[in-house]
């Protein structure tokens, strides 16, 4: 058999009639293939028809198989579908079909929309489709499947094929594919090339990821079309209003959620995947109007925790696919843009579980019709077409090397158990530590990704340390040994062939070529201890349940004079927003205070009994159980050391009235970002309220206004309504690109200042005898002295820019370090991560400015993961990430870079909280 196989394969001519009849924009080439019948795969042996005839094609297909046209009144491609109709056709199919189709929900997201895949198989297959999932799951795991027991299952099992559509709402062509696809499938029954797919594959439709994204994407492109479609790039029913469809109602960019794992949509998908565990996975984007269609093989550089076989095999199926486009004259691409380093995509968390996971991306309408920068047209139609084309080939693909790719499957999960035994690291542990609910909800998060993680009840040694109770232990000798590793690396190496590539891009003043973030370990981003280790570690462990919640509560509820929480911890943060929020009056210790023989960090929380009404001890209880807060009742507040409650060290909070920047000119995705950590994950509700009324409305009834990125200078000007608001004891927080707007002279709600690149080395001119031309000294002159260039070096030394921005960094994190004196910081540890993004340094603010409450370690121990150029980690180093500076009687707190980013970076959640729920109680705000 050939690696696409012998088959003959002709097209039904449903799909022809119904693309072709419909007149889109594809080159006549095209047009003519599809009404001959002539597009087909490479290798396969197709047969074409001698002559086109539409009305044979027609009857390749069941005419009492319900059509769009027939469910919702419209041709695929006429029009974009609602998410809620897609629902309803699929259910129609399935109804006239049942023996070869099924619509399951997986889940609903945060609107309530239903999200649902549809499987698709033999009668057959459907029949024993239970057996063929635990099937899928047996080979996954060569620790109880012999390779004896894997062949004979392998025989008779289909390759399960996944493919999941639309993503990014604003991407619609893919879900309108997705509709096609399983007509055809279920439709066209006298199609030898389609029985035999039936027959070798489960294919899985998931028509849209992201069903709220879509359908605002639909409305705002709707309200805005005219007497017909205009392509126009300006056009209103192309050109989205913010946010833009692309994202879900959190405004998150699901395609890179996938090992965070923090949104419904992203979590359902994935527990559905791992009921099935399939091997091939497709995830089909769309992207700009001026590209074609991409699909892998994937650019530089590849995770080296992918395998050879997984990128073979891969390459297989672009092979397959690029010889159905070059037979129906659409051009393509492959090897560029698109990587396979970041593990959060959708393409690339499956391939951890094993799969042959797949970018496929269309240049996009954005509508019914787009006018490429060329002049050239195109409909939506035409992706529609396309992304179907893709699909097809790839299930032909899967057919034809059905036990290649299954047997592949199986030796990958066995190789990486091997790997696991003879690796240097043969276990992670997470201790047990100050905050262990952060440590928990690590351990929790990499059960969900189906980890075997062992909770450890008893003491223990490993590795020559001693481990604590409630420990907990990852051996890598395990199916998912390579999905260990990338997340709980600290670092993942980048290719130094590419990197090298890199720097001679920077020495040439051109853009890297990094698609996405080179750092997210993910013990980092918790904050979390954890230690690899060289020992297998067998110690007796309960292998932990991803659904078990924190095991908060009230310890001596009858307590008769006051309750207290450590601070300091990500369940602290958590309680303190769910205290406040639920109307328990708090205080919080500046300093570390001892009482009943106990000592409590700095940061702890305190509620009195005499300062809450009655039933305070069971509204705790409710908050310690959401938060996972352990909270200690006392039966005085008589304090030996440290801080007493009545202190004003330990000032009174108040639950702040929260307003967080929404619509233009904020990032979408940065506000989106910062509103779920608030209400999701401290629970703690905000009000989002336009930009543009920040300028002029009366701002009093709000405690605390958050500017995330963003660029205000349009839109509020010099700031005065913002001003006069901070002025009178509002806490202002800003976030990253904000601070261009807070530091404006203009405006000067902030003392620091952004920094031009730093200047090279002392002896980068060496051997030149002058100034580099450009310099600041020639500006004002028509000439310049003369000079020699003695070397390669002096030469790019004196045609690098001058001064400017640094270099933007694709997204590494950074290790900063806290002002372990200022009650912003009060009982976090002496270190936190942070993502840096961008090239936006700042200068630290002197001590009659304000407090530079977190900055930035030193260059040697900066890098916490991911790749940093060198002259910004030399520039960054000792420089702030959180400031603080008093304006009158209230102040800003200003962070460099997104403490919210993605809802990922878990160990800065204290940090946030006590800006957002301590500042205002520093304020001298009247109340």
């Amino acid at each position: 058999m050939t690696l696409i196989g012998r088959s003959a394969h002709r097209w039904t001519a449903r799909a022809i009639a119904v693309f072709a009849r419909a007149g889109g924009c594809l080159r006549r080439r095209a047009l003519a293939a599809l009404a001959s019948g002539v597009i087909g795969f490479a290798g396969a042996g197709l047969a074409a028809p001698a002559q086109a005839d539409p009305l044979l094609g027609d009857q390749a297909y069941d005419a009492a198989t319900p059509t769009l046209r027939s469910v919702l009144g419209y041709d695929p491609g006429d029009r974009i579908t609602w998410s809620q109709d897609a629902v309803q056709y699929l259910r129609a199919l399935a109804a006239a079909a049942p023996d070869r189709m099924k619509v399951v929900e997986y889940a609903r997201t945060w609107q309530g929309r239903p999200l649902v895949y549809a499987v698709i198989g033999s009668a057959r297959n459907m029949a024993r489709l239970e057996a063929i999932k635990a099937t899928s799951r047996a080979l996954a795991d060569p620790r109880t499947t012999s390779p004896d027991r894997a062949r004979a299952l392998i025989a008779d099992q289909p390759v399960i094929v996944w493919l999941a559509y639309s993503v990014h709402g604003n991407e619609p062509g893919p879900g309108d594919a997705a509709l096609a696809l399983a007509h055809h499938l279920i439709a066209a029954r006298d199609d030898e090339e389609t029985a035999r797919i039936l027959d070798n594959v489960v294919a899985v439709i998931v028509p849209t990821q992201n069903p709220d994204g879509r359908d605002r994407f639909i409305a705002g492109h709707l309200s805005a079309l005219g007497l017909k479609p205009d392509p126009d790039r300006l056009s209103a029913e192309r050109d989205e209003p913010w946010p833009s469809g692309r994202y879900n109602h959190y405004l998150f960019d699901l395609n890179r959620d996938w090992f965070a794992q923090t949104q419904p949509e992203t979590r359902g998908h994935a527990a559905a995947i791992q009921t099935f565990r399939p091997q091939v996975v497709t995830d089909q984007h769309e992207m700009g109007s001026d590209q074609t269609f991409f699909f892998p093989p994937e650019a530089d550089p590849i995770n080296p925790n992918l395998t050879v076989a997984q990128s073979v095999n891969k390459d297989v199926i672009g092979r397959t696919i690029g010889a159905a486009f070059d037979r129906a004259a659409i051009a393509y691409f492959t090897r560029e843009i698109f990587d396979a380093f970041y593990p959060g995509y959708g393409d690339a968390w499956p391939a951890y579980q094993g799969a042959l996971a797949m970018t496929f991306e269309q240049g996009s309408a954005r509508g019914l019709i787009a006018r490429r920068t060329n002049g050239s047209e195109f409909t939506f139609r035409d992706t529609v077409l396309s992304q179907f084309i893709a699909s097809r080939a790839t299930l032909a693909a899967a057919a034809a090397n059905r036990e290649k790719f299954l047997s592949d499957f199986y030796a990958m999960h066995a190789s990486a158990i091997e790997e696991g035994r003879r690796e240097a690291v043969r276990s992670f542990i997470i201790p047990a530590q100050f905050d262990q609910t952060a440590a928990d909800d690590l351990a929790r998060l990499m059960a969900r990704h189906g980890v075997e993680v062992g909770r450890v009840n008893a003491a223990f040694s490993a590795c020559g340390e001693r481990y604590e109770a409630g420990s907990y232990v990852i051996r890598t000798d395990q199916p998912l040994k390579r999905l260990i590793r990338v997340l709980l690396d600290r670092n993942t190496p980048l290719d130094e062939a590419f990197m090298a590539r890199q720097e001679k891009r920077r020495e040439r003043g051109l853009d890297d070529e990094i698609y996405d973030v080179t750092g997210w370990s993910l013990p980092v981003m918790y904050n979390v201890a954890v230690t690899p280790c060289r020992d297998s570690v067998g110690v007796p462990a309960t292998r932990l349940d991803p659904g078990e919640q924190p095991a908060g509560g009230v310890d001596r509820p009858d307590a008769r004079a006051a309750f207290v929480v450590a601070g300091g911890t990500s369940a602290a943060a958590r309680f303190m927003a769910g205290a406040l929020a639920a109307s328990v009056t708090l205080r919080a210790a500046d300093e570390p205070f001892v009482i009943e023989g106990r000592r409590y960090p700095a940061g702890s929380l305190i509620s009195l009994v005499g300062e809450n009404p009655q039933g305070l001890a069971q509204r705790l209880n409710g908050v310690a159980a959401a938060s996972g807060a352990r909270v200690v009742g006392l039966d005085t507040t008589w304090v030996t050391e440290g801080p007493s409650f009545g202190s004003p060290r330990a000032a009174r909070l108040i639950a702040p009235r929260i307003a967080i920047a929404w619509d233009e000119p904020t990032d979408p995705t940065a506000a989106g970002h910062m509103r779920f950590v608030i209400e999701r994950q401290l629970g703690y509700p905000a009000t989002v309220i336009r930009t543009a009324s920040l300028a002029g409305q009366d701002l009093s009834r709000y405690d605390v206004i958050i500017l995330p990125d963003g660029d205000y200078a349009g839109m509020l000007g010099e700031g005065d309504n913002l001003k006069a608001w901070v002025r009178k004891g509002g806490v202002l927080v800003g976030v990253s690109g904000a601070l261009r707007f807070l530091a404006d002279p203009k405006v000067n709600l902030l003392a620091s200042r952004r920094e031009e690149a730093a200047a090279q080395d002392a002896d980068a001119d060496k051997g030149g005898d002058a100034a580099a031309p450009g310099a600041p000294d020639d500006a004002e002159k028509s000439t310049t002295p003369g000079s020699r260039i003695s070397s390669l070096d002096d030469y790019r030394a004196r045609i690098a820019q001058q001064g400017g921005q640094p270099d933007s960094i694709a997204g590494a994190l950074a290790f900063a370090e806290t002002d372990q004196d200022h009650w912003l910081t009060a009982g976090l540890p002496a270190r936190a991560p942070v993502l840096v993004v961008g090239s936006d340094i700042w200068r630290p603010l002197s001590r009659d400015e304000g407090v530079n409450a977190v900055r930035f370690a030193g260059a040697p121990d900066l890098i916490a993961s991911g790749h940093f150029w060198p002259d910004n980690r030399a520039q960054l180093a000792y420089k702030p990430f959180v400031m603080v500076q008093t304006v009158d009687a209230g102040m800003v707190v200003a962070f460099t870079a997104e403490p919210t980013a993605r809802g990922y970076m878990h160990g800065l959640t204290p940090l946030l909280a006590n800006a957002l729920f301590r500042a205002p109680a520093k304020t001298d705000r009247v109340r």
